[in-house]
């Protein structure tokens, strides 16, 4: 699976662009706030729905404007897909396939695979618990279809029934219909805990060995799912905590409040590690989850690092560098020098500035 060619229009501080890709490794480079990270949040949008900087469709489109267009070109397994999305101010966004609309995001997963990988994931471990949730549930939704209606029914039915614990404070008679929204939430929410712990269990066995290569065999690495209800006391935990429910009017117990933790040598890195080892834990999981990808999809996923390798010493570098050779990654970072003199076959080479971007070639030095 790779990307060909990307276009967007009154995206960000685009006006507009047209850039091609090739299956290997292309770089974007040039100073900061130029627009570099717009075009792999582009890319990421148009596989996932979703920018992941979290940012609301309005804020994505040029100031001035009142829409904005992404047409991503990809190839899998030797067929060529296209995917469109319209951004309106004040619509909801539009998605095409293959120039057939789709009407759920939901539809999307599936054609593209793509793995974002930041300087703030390497911030993953430290972080609250919010953010290991967001890594599970991303990751998820793009390999499973239906965890992802389980994971969407859920969180309307979670959204539902905080609506309605609000509204029994002032119409106490609505109380018995919390019933309905406890069922619906329970039987979504047991789906959700199985497939975490198939997906946790799975990158168990595939982060051990990276990790362990990463520290020369010194640390060994364990990821734990702490569920905070387990599925055997789901409906009676939610029974046990409705007082406090009603009390704080919001639901106290279920998946969303899930979270992940890490132990090497069998201590929680989360509370006790170095900066240093939560650092390579998150590089470890990030690793272990290209694996995964691979393994799952039977295919190779789209990996885009932005500015990562400036946060990486010499020998996280080169791991990282030894595992993106045989999969379509495209990096940003303020300077290619160390990207030229490496080991690494680039095949297009950008400069960005202030929204426009100069081919400077590839390969050999030759402009394309």
């Amino acid at each position: 699976m790779y990307i060909n060619s990307l276009e967007l229009s009154h995206y960000r501080n685009y006006d507009h662009l047209a850039i091609e890709f090739d299956p290997g490794i292309t770089i974007l480079y040039g100073d900061n706030a130029q627009g570099k990270t717009n075009i792999l949040e582009a890319i990421y949008l148009s596989g996932t729905t979703k920018s992941h900087r979290g940012s609301k469709d309005k804020d994505i489109i040029k100031f001035g404007e009142e829409e904005s267009h992404i047409r991503l070109n990809l190839i899998k397994h030797d067929v060529g897909h296209r995917i469109d999305v319209h951004l309106r101010r004040n619509k909801t966004k539009g998605i095409a396939v293959d120039g057939l609309s789709i009407r759920k995001s939901g539809e999307l997963f599936g054609i593209a695979h793509m793995i974002f990988f930041s300087p703030e994931d390497l911030s993953i471990i430290k972080n609250g618990p919010s953010e290991r949730r967001r890594f599970m549930n991303l990751e998820l939704c793009q390999l499973n279809k239906l965890y992802y209606h389980n994971y969407v029914n859920y969180n309307k039915a979670l959204n539902q029934r905080n609506t309605l614990l609000k509204q029994i404070a002032f119409q106490p008679d609505l109380k018995d219909t919390l019933d309905a929204w406890d069922f619906y939430l329970i039987e979504y929410g047991k789906c959700i805990i199985e497939e975490r712990e198939k997906f946790i269990s799975k990158l168990n066995a595939i982060v051990r060995d990276i990790h362990s290569h990463l520290t020369g065999g010194k640390e060994s690495i364990e990821i734990g799912y702490e569920k905070n209800v387990t599925i055997d006391q789901y409906e009676s935990i939610m029974k046990s905590k409705r007082e406090m429910d009603l009390r704080y009017q919001t639901t106290q117990a279920g998946p969303h409040r899930d979270d992940i933790c890490f132990y090497i040598n069998g201590i929680d890195v989360r509370k006790y590690g170095s900066q240093g080892q939560q650092r390579t834990a998150a590089l470890s999981l990030k690793l272990a989850e290209i694996e995964l990808v691979k393994e799952m999809i039977h295919d190779t996923p789209i990996l885009l690092l932005d500015d990562v390798m400036s946060e990486l010493d010499h020998n996280r570098k080169n791991y990282l560098l030894d595992h993106i050779q045989d999969i379509q990654t495209i990096v940003t970072c303020t300077g290619y020098d160390d990207f030229i003199k490496s080991r690494l076959l680039i095949n297009r080479i950008y400069k960005v500035t202030n929204g426009e971007i100069e081919n400077l070639g590839g390969k050999n030095g030759t402009t394309k």
